[in-house]
Order: C-alpha cells, then structure tokens, then sequence
C-alpha cells in the first residue's frame, strides 16, 4: 500500500478514536465539568413579577432571585417556617379598638400587629437600577432616546451596583400589591385584612390610572398606607384586622418580597419598556440567583447572586430528623455555606421525548415522568408500590415521590334543584354518586397510579389529615383487614332507591335520571375520560350528558352558580386545614359573593360554618383537631364533593445530583442542592461512547474501494501502452 494510503487510514483511525469521548454533548466540556445544573422547561414563564405571579413554573424561577421575609426548612416535616431576610420570626402584638394592648386570647382582641426586624447583611443583585453618580443621583434612571437606542439587553450598560435591603422595599411591594393595574391575585384577600389597604387601593388605583395617561411614573414612596409602617431602616410593622394566624404563611410568598424603588423607576422608561426590558422580565432580587440570560424561547440561565448574605444548609438534631423521616445522605452537607450550585442552565423543549432521551444519556441532572415514559422508567409491584424499573436502577437513578398538599373533586352545585340542597333524599343522591366514583380505577388509568383517593378536602401532610380507620369516609368506605373497602354498588343503588330514583328512574317522574356535568374537555384526548365518566354514573342507570367548553366560559357559568356537576382542584396557599375547609365554608359561595368566593359548591350548613369559624383563628392543637374532624364528618355526610384525589408527584435524579428532597411548600430550593461534577462526567462518558466500528469498516471500505480502483486504472494505463507499444 502507498504511503499516502497508509498516511491516510492512519489519520482517519486517530480521528475516529478520538470521538470516543462525549462527542454528543450540547455543552462544552467546561461547563459539564462545573457545579453547574443543567434542567429542560417545556412551559416558558409569562411574569417573573412577583406582585402578579402565581403559576408553579414562574415560581420556580422567581423563588431563586426574590426573598421574602420567610421560607420554610428545607428538611423539616411538618412544614416549618422560619426567618430568611428577618434575624428572627415576627413578633406578634394584639390591641383592642382603641390601641392597648391585650392577651393573644383576649375577646377583645380587634388587631394584630406583625413586627418584623430585618438582618443588616443582605443586598441586592448588581443591576443599573442601583448606579449612582457622585452627588448621589441614579445614573440610568431618566435615559435620552439617544441613549436608548444603543441598549438592547441589561448587558449593554456599562456600570451595574447594588444596594442593602431596606424595610421600605417591603412596604414599596405591598402599595404594588395594592394597585388595581398590577393584577394582584391576593389583593382582594389581603384586603380584608391588612388595616387600610382597601382604601388605599382605590385611591392608589385612581392616581396610577392617571400617571399612566400622562406617561409618568409613579413614586409610591410619596402616598402612606396606614396598616403598614417603617419604623427605621430595618424594621417593619404590619398591622392586620383581627386574629388571623395565617397571616405568616402569607409572608412566605413572593407577593410579599421586596422591591426596590429604583428597579420601579428605571423599568419605568418607555424605551426600556418597548424593548421588553421590564421588571416583569428581568427581576430584581436578593436571593441566591440572578437572572443573567431570559430568551424563554430557547434558555434561561441563573447564576449566583456574589452579594447573597451568609446561609447555611439546615442543621437537625435527632428528634427534628426523626420527626422528618430525612435520610442520612440528606445531612452530609448540614452547616456547610449556601449555595452549592454555581450556575442553572434551562433549556426549552417542547416536546416531552427529547427531554427525556437527553436525561437518559445524563444531559440533564434531573427529569420528570411523562406518561410516554412511565412504563419505562417506573415498575409497580402487586402491592401497588411504585419503584424504579431495573434500566433506571442500572443508572443509579434515583426516584422520588410525594403525595401533593392539592386535591382534585367532583363537586355538585349545591342550590341546584335536582343534586342540591340538604334533605335526606338529595344527601342519599350525592352518597351514591359518590360511591360509584371509582377513584382506584381513575386513579390508574389516568394517573398511571400517581394519586392517593381522598377521603375528605385535606390532604395528607396538613394538620386535622388522619391516617388509617380514623380518617376514612365511612359514607363512602368499609374498614376490612385493615384496609379501606369502597362500598359495592349495590350499596350505591339502594341509596339511590331511596333517594327516589330506583335504578335511576325518578319515582315521580317515571323517567331516567339526567344529569348534567360541564367541563373544558373540548379535545380528542378528553374522549377516554368523559366515556370513563359517563360509565360511572351508567352504573346507577343515571344518563350523564357532557356539556364541553372553554375554560374562559366554564369559569363564568361556575362563578355564576349555573352548572349542576363539574370538576376543579386546589392547591395549597400555604400547609394549614383552614386553606382548605374554607372551601367549603357558606361565606365563600360564589352566588352570595357576585363570583369572587372560592366556595364553588355554594355548600352552606351552619354547623360546619360556625366551626369553622372557630378553628380559623385557632393554633393547632387537639382541641383544633377535634373541631375539625367534627367538621369533616358533616361535610362527609352532606357529600358536596365527590372527594376525589390527591395527586402524587415522582421526579428523577441521577446519582450525582443530590440533596434532592420533594417540598411542596418551598420554591427556593436550588441553593441546598449540589451537583457532583466529576461523576457526571464520568457516567456521561461511560453512557455516550460513540459506536465506530461501522465508521471503522465504512473508511476500510473506502480505501480498499480507493485501492482497487487505483488497480484497475493502473492495468488499463499498463494495457493502453503495450497496445501503443
């Protein structure tokens, strides 16, 4: 063979082998070999404001870059708040209606006052907002259109600065709160209850109408609000109407973290604003992370905060770990320094099979389940256990699981004429239509067995939730072998019989039974659902007829108190049994409250009102317990719901993502978890080895192809000069 052949086959041998590596990876070596996450998003955030935001993936992000006063631990169980930008828990005053202060268990007790003490070491992330010249203006706070013109991104200005937290920047978040042009979801509820902030908001809503007609900006710094004051640089009080314990989980949420007014003024330009460079966009924060990249249409990125102020991973004695059930590998990193993590990487897709190929060959540090990839990632066992399949378990990746503080219902209007109301024969009804709601067979068909079937609106995790026999919903279970047994359906029919509609003909009517059930199931993969559906009440020789519409719609005719059957959920506020018994709860049904109550049902029994509003006020202990199982077995009997579910949440992670512990509470998680680089890189390397004995074979193949032709060209050369010859 010619040297240049030789030359040729080694070159291509060297290169070939050389692509042994992670050839495939879509990041750079150096980034895969730092403390760097790398996680997909299918559903880009719309508002990273926190004043407005209330979605789980924008909280996801948002939860990383703002602090409000509280967060809960990060280990304990039950839920625990505690201090995060305050050097300790709120203090709490209770006055009469003439200031003095009272006993916590006083009857005269007309309001509560929130002292909150700020820590002195926190700052905010470098932005332009905070630049100053030096006479102390802001730099970049009134720009020309000259100026304007030559920024297209945060990056683009030459200086950035940062500033300490202040108690105005909380109280600045709350007059937020208060505009009616924000779109505060809270704000209707917090109205009632921090002093002042009703008035406040009509006569701040009114002003900022007006500035913005005139194009300017509103300083909220220059109009008071009487319910909350800052007594110094560090200290804040907030003063609430009555007793309402809950109010401190409240601090907790990113509607009541801080916003500085300088971020307000400067994302206030009109040129700032038409390139899209607004608070809503590019937050403004103190927390661990700060938003470097957002294009939502491709990838987000957060990188540490160089500011964040001294946090250390929780520390539990013995009794807290116990309590907890926390698993030893979760305390290896107690009391080291937050956070561990350097830099986030969001990657959008779309499509839910190419994020999981990529968490399969270790692109993406953690993943959760599809239902394309159930079977393939879970195997349940005959006990109905969930655990890993054995591909997963040859990965090391580990699965985590927990029931979510969220229930989904069925629930019945309850001034309806027909499925409503509160006589012997319509609670009979509702029984039997609860009955033969098959929450098991839901359960497993559609959730591919991700829910536990609720007995009542409180979900496990939340104080008043009992466990075993004693939580179980009687009306609708048997207690046998120590397991709960739903009733049969025979049990089902003679509650019907007696409720006038002997297999599901009226007794009076001689005609079949019709209900009517409104839902937003409006595409072809909501069909297997709604013939599920309509099984369930054929059982009973009930006639179910679908009613499908948009969601816009559906919520209108809800509100309005004109549908008879239809679905809903609920999600957690915050881990406390009022945030759910007040769902039921007669002052919050939407047809005595124009649509603005959250009692949909429109249930009202007085009982159950009259103890709810004494455990709403109540700190928990067994008397608040025994008040509230009292309440569950009247709502269990007048079955306004058909209780429904708990949905269950499994994620996955590979081996060196750790610290990974499912918090439905919290959202500010990213800062305790910590990445394992080197094993990444070495899984990725073992899992992504190229196949190139085809590659191999085909550039053999090519110089013997190259060879013979050579050949057969050098014998017709060789021919054509004897022939001359």
């Amino acid at each position: 063979m010619h040297k240049w052949r030789v030359k040729v086959l080694l070159w291509l041998s060297i290169t070939v082998f050389s692509m042994a590596g992670v050839w495939n990876s879509p990041y750079s070596e150096e980034k895969i070999q730092s403390e760097t996450l790398f996680a997909g998003f299918s559903t880009p955030p719309k508002r990273l404001d926190p004043v407005l935001s209330y979605n789980a993936n924008e909280w996801a992000i948002i939860g990383q870059i703002y602090e409000p006063p509280l967060q809960y631990n990060y280990l304990q169980r039950p839920y625990v708040l505690e201090a995060l930008t305050l050097s300790k828990m709120p203090t709490i005053r209770y006055l009469d209606s003439n200031g003095s202060q009272v006993e916590e268990n006083a009857a005269s007790v007309a309001f509560s006052e929130y002292r909150l003490e700020l820590r002195k070491d926190i700052k905010y992330q470098d932005h332009p907002a905070f630049v100053k010249d030096e006479k102390g203006k802001l730099v970049y706070a009134f720009l020309t259109q000259k100026a304007l013109e030559k920024i297209e991104s945060l990056d683009d200005f030459e200086k950035t600065a940062t500033r300490h937290l202040r108690a105005e920047d909380y109280l600045y978040a709350i007059k937020r709160m208060a505009v009616r042009e924000n779109h505060s979801p809270i704000l209707d509820t917090m109205s009632q209850y921090i002093v002042g902030l009703e008035s406040f908001s009509k006569e701040i809503s009114a002003v900022a109408k007006s500035k913005k007609q005139k194009g300017e900006w509103l300083d909220l710094r220059k109009y008071a609000l009487l319910g909350v004051r800052v007594i110094d640089r560090h200290t804040l009080v907030i003063k609430i109407k009555g007793k309402y314990p809950q109010f401190i989980y409240w601090l907790s949420m990113y509607f009541f973290a801080p916003v500085p007014w300088e971020a307000d003024q400067f994302y206030h330009q009109k040129g700032l604003i038409e390139k899209n460079l607004t608070l809503n966009w590019f937050p403004v924060g103190t927390g661990a992370y700060y938003l470097a990249k957002n294009n939502p249409h491709r990838e987000m990125i957060l990188k540490v905060n160089p500011h964040y102020h001294k946090e250390f991973y929780p520390l539990l004695n013995e009794e807290e770990a116990k309590r907890s059930n926390t698993p030893e590998d979760l305390l290896v990193d107690a009391g080291l320094k937050l956070p561990f993590i350097k830099e986030v990487v969001y990657s959008l897709e779309k499509e839910s099979i190419p994020l999981w190929n990529k968490f399969l060959q270790g692109y993406y540090d953690a993943s959760g389940i599809s239902s394309e990839a159930f079977d393939q990632a879970v195997q349940i066992a005959s006990n109905g256990n969930m655990g890993l399949s054995e591909e997963m378990q040859e990965k090391s990746i580990q699965l985590k699981g927990s029931v979510q503080p969220s229930i989904f219902y069925m629930a019945f209007n309850m001034v309806d004429p027909v499925v409503g109301g509160y006589s012997v024969a319509a609670k009979k009804l509702r029984q039997a239509i609860s009955i033969a709601q098959n929450q098991e067979e839901y359960i497993s068909i559609f959730m591919n067995e991700r829910g536990l079937p609720a007995q009542g609106p409180i979900p496990p995790g939340i104080f008043g939730y009992e466990e075993g026999k004693a939580g179980t919903d009687t009306i609708v279970y048997e207690w046998k072998n120590g397991k709960r047994v739903r009733k049969s359906i025979d049990v089902a029919k003679k509650l019907l019989a007696e409720a006038g509609y002997p297999n599901g003909i009226s007794s009076k009517t001689g005609k079949q039974l019709k209900l009517y059930y409104d839902a937003t199931a409006t595409g072809p993969d909501d069909r297997a659902l709604m013939d599920w559906r309509r099984k369930q009440f054929a059982k009973l020789g009930i006639q179910l007829v679908i009613r499908s519409t948009d969601y816009n719609r559906f919520q209108d005719k809800v509100r309005k108190g004109k549908v008879q059957i239809f679905s809903w959920g609920w999600n957690a506020d915050y881990p406390d049994p009022e945030n759910f018994l007040f769902l039921l709860y007669g002052g919050n049904a939407v047809v005595t409250t124009n649509g603005a109550g959250i009692n949909s049902s429109n249930y009202k029994n007085p009982e159950f009102d009259r103890l709810f509003n004494e455990i709403k006020t109540m700190k928990n202990s067994p008397q608040r317990n025994e008040k509230i199982q009292k309440m569950l077995n009247i709502v269990r009997e007048d079955a306004p719901w058909v209780w429904g579910f708990h949905p269950k949440s499994l994620a996955l992670s590979h081996s060196w993502f750790k610290n990974v512990l499912p918090n439905a509470m919290a959202n500010n998680t990213l800062k305790y978890k910590r990445i394992d680089a080197k094993l990444r890189v070495k899984k990725q390397k073992e899992w992504n080895q190229p196949v190139i004995l085809p590659l191999i074979l085909f550039v053999f193949l090519l110089l013997l192809s190259g060879y013979l032709l050579h050949k057969v060209y050098q014998n017709r050369q060789a021919s054509v000069i004897r022939e001359e010859s």
